[in-house]
């Protein structure tokens, strides 16, 4: 069965984030998985390696994230949805990656701290992780909560390609939640009408189970554009399509993000070429 994979430092971050991904798991009729990433020099004490005490730290936190899950699982509304978990000695991006290349991940969701910046394990290494990681990233502020009925907003320049398992994810999100609209908002630098109505027709043939309505950012900077759309659509979930050189890349930095996140309190949910 497909997975979403949530990563977790056992913050609060991290707590709502799990949150999120389980109601999302009982929404898309997925199963989910928990992992932590035990930092190499963890547990060693003035770089004295001492491997009695080193295995019972290891197991110590893999029973300290079972126990973590389960303040998740024990609940009724979670029973029905498989979970697993894993604890891994490494960076975090490196026991993510390896996770992701073994297993059948349809998504990985991440927390970050909102309206306090990208901080935390989890958090800093959002934008990295974004970078490395090539499926649908969902990443959760810590005041976003989940809506059965989100309002999704896909951010595009048209000219970056949405990869295969995109859209096959984002057309099992649309579908999943009944949507029967989905935003699009254009951010690119092109306004020739060809370009855009080419953009608009491929877009609705691969959106298959929503009307899509088509907007475009008319103020001269576009973050501000992007952030004054969102508000005013009350939008629950933006979808950026990141590709290094694409005007989305190019806003996708840790200011940018701290400051949608700021005003929005709204979940990112990043796509890729």
């Amino acid at each position: 069965m497909k997975q979403i994979l949530v990563a977790t430092d056992f913050s609060n971050s991290a707590a709502n984030a799990m949150e999120y991904a389980m109601a999302l798991a009982k929404t898309l009729d997925m199963e989910v998985c928990a992992i932590h990433a035990i930092l190499p020099t963890e547990g060693v004490d003035n770089n004295i390696f001492n491997a009695v005490f080193i295995k019972d730290y290891y197991n110590n936190k893999r029973q300290a994230l079972k126990e973590w899950v389960s303040t998740y699982t024990s609940r009724d509304e979670y029973k029905n949805i498989g979970v697993t978990t894993l604890c891994d000695v490494g960076l975090v991006k490196n026991v993510i990656s390896k996770y992701i290349d073994e297993n059948h991940v349809e998504l990985l969701v991440m927390g970050i701290t909102g309206a306090t910046g990208i901080t935390g394990i989890v958090g800093s290494n959002a934008s990295v992780l974004v970078s490395i990681i090539k499926i649908p990233t969902l990443i959760v502020p810590l005041e976003s909560k989940f809506s059965k009925s989100p309002v999704i907003t896909l951010a595009t320049d048209y000219e970056t390609r949405l990869s295969a398992d995109d859209v096959n994810a984002l057309n099992e999100m649309v579908l999943a939640f009944g949507s029967q609209k989905m935003q699009v908002l254009y951010v690119g630098e092109k306004s020739d009408v060809k370009h855009l109505e080419t953009g608009e027709s491929k877009l609705q043939e691969l959106i298959k189970h929503a009307e899509l309505e088509f907007n475009y950012v008319k103020e001269s900077s576009t973050l501000s554009g992007i952030m004054d759309f969102i508000e005013k659509n009350e939008t629950d979930i933006l979808c950026l399509v990141k590709h290094h050189h694409n005007i989305v890349y190019r806003l996708f930095n840790r200011s940018t993000v701290n400051q949608v996140m700021n005003r929005t309190v709204k979940a990112i949910l990043v796509l890729h070429e």
